[in-house]
C-alpha cells in the first residue's frame, strides 16, 4: 500500500511538471541563452547562494541533523509552478520565471541526488539512509526533466493539442499541489505541530532573507525591476511537493511524512506568510519598464 501511495505521489509530481512544460516553447529556452547575464545572476542566487544560506540557517536556528538535511534537500529543488504563479501575481517577468524554473528542473536530475547525498552524509554521518544515487537520479529525471521536456515537445510539434489541454493541466497541477501538501500535513499533523517550534523560525527566515538577497543581488548586477522581482521570487520559492516526493523515495515511505520531508512540509505553509506581503509590495514596485536596467545588462 505504501509503495502504491509513493508511486501516486511521484505521478502527481510528474503531472505538475508536465503542466509547466506544456506552457513552454523552444524559444523560452533560447531566451535564457539570449540573456546569459540575467541567467548567470539567477543561477548565482538560486543554485549557489540559496544552498549556502540554507546551510547557515540550519546552524543559526540549531536544526536537528535530519531536519538540516531536509532543509538542504528543499534548497536544491527548483521553483516549480508556485513561483511562476507568484511571479504573475507580483507583475514580475513571468516568461523569465517560467524559463528559469524549466532550466533548473531539467538539470535537477544531475544536481539534486549528488547534493542530497552529500548533505545527508554531512549532517547525519553513519545514521544517513543508504540509497542508490542512480535510482534517485532516475526518479528525479522521470518526475522533473522528462515531463518538462515532453510538454515542450508536444507544444512544438502539436501546438493545437497543447493549447487544448494547457488550461486544464494548469488547474490540475494546482489541485494536485494542494492535495499533496494537505494530505502530507493531515497524515503527520501532530509531528508537524511539534516540529514547527523547532524549525518554524528558520523556515520563515530562509524565504524572507532569500527574497531580499535575490532582489539586492539583482539590483547590484544592474537588472531591471521586473527581473529583480522575478529573481527574488525564484530564489525564495522552492518546490515543496518535489522535496516531499524525493524524501519519500529516499525513505521508501508514503505521505505520512518522514523527518527528512518535514522541513518541506512546514515550508509549504510558511512560504506563503513570506510571499503574500511581497506580492502586494511588488505589484506597486517597478510598474515602469526599466530601460536603464535593461541597457546596463545589454552593455555587459
Amino acid at each position: 500500500m505504501e509503495s502504491a501511495i509513493t508511486f501516486a505521489l511521484l505521478v502527481a509530481q510528474g503531472i505538475i511538471m508536465f503542466s509547466l512544460g506544456i506552457g513552454l516553447e523552444v524559444k523560452d529556452f533560447k531566451r535564457v541563452i539570449e540573456r546569459p547575464y540575467v541567467f548567470f545572476v539567477a543561477m548565482l542566487s538560486q543554485v549557489v547562494l540559496l544552498p549556502i544560506l540554507a546551510f547557515g540557517t540550519a546552524y543559526l536556528f540549531d536544526f536537528p541533523p535530519v531536519f538540516a538535511a531536509g532543509l538542504m534537500l528543499l534548497s536544491f529543488c527548483p521553483g516549480g509552478v508556485t513561483s511562476n504563479i507568484i511571479s504573475k501575481l507580483s507583475k514580475a517577468d513571468v516568461a523569465l520565471s517560467v524559463s528559469l524554473t524549466a532550466v533548473v528542473s531539467v538539470l535537477a536530475f544531475m544536481t539534486v541526488p549528488v547534493l542530497v547525498a552529500m548533505s545527508m552524509k554531512h549532517f547525519l554521518g553513519e545514521e544517513a539512509v543508504t540509497f542508490s544515487l542512480f535510482d534517485l537520479a532516475f526518479v528525479t529525471f522521470l518526475i522533473t526533466t522528462t515531463p518538462v521536456l515532453l510538454g515542450v515537445l508536444i507544444r512544438h510539434f502539436k501546438e493545437n493539442i497543447a493549447n487544448a489541454i494547457q488550461g486544464g493541466l494548469e488547474k490540475t497541477a494546482i489541485v494536485l499541489w494542494v492535495i499533496i501538501v494537505v494530505l502530507a500535513i493531515a497524515n503527520s499533523f501532530e509531528r508537524l505541530v511539534d516540529s514547527f517550534a523547532v524549525i518554524g523560525g528558520g523556515l520563515l527566515f530562509l524565504p524572507f532573507i532569500m527574497m531580499v538577497i535575490g532582489i539586492v543581488v539583482s539590483r547590484l548586477f544592474a537588472l531591471n525591476k521586473k527581473e529583480s522581482k522575478t529573481l527574488g521570487i525564484e530564489t525564495s520559492i522552492q518546490n515543496g511537493p518535489l522535496a516531499i516526493a524525493i524524501a519519500a523515495t529516499i525513505n521508501d515511505a508514503d505521505l505520512a511524512i518522514t523527518e527528512l520531508a518535514l522541513p518541506a512540509a512546514v515550508y509549504s505553509i510558511t512560504m506563503y506568510f513570506v510571499a503574500l506581503p511581497f506580492i502586494f509590495i511588488f505589484r506597486n514596485w517597478g510598474e515602469e519598464n526599466s530601460v536603464t536596467g535593461a541597457s546596463a545588462v545589454a552593455s555587459k
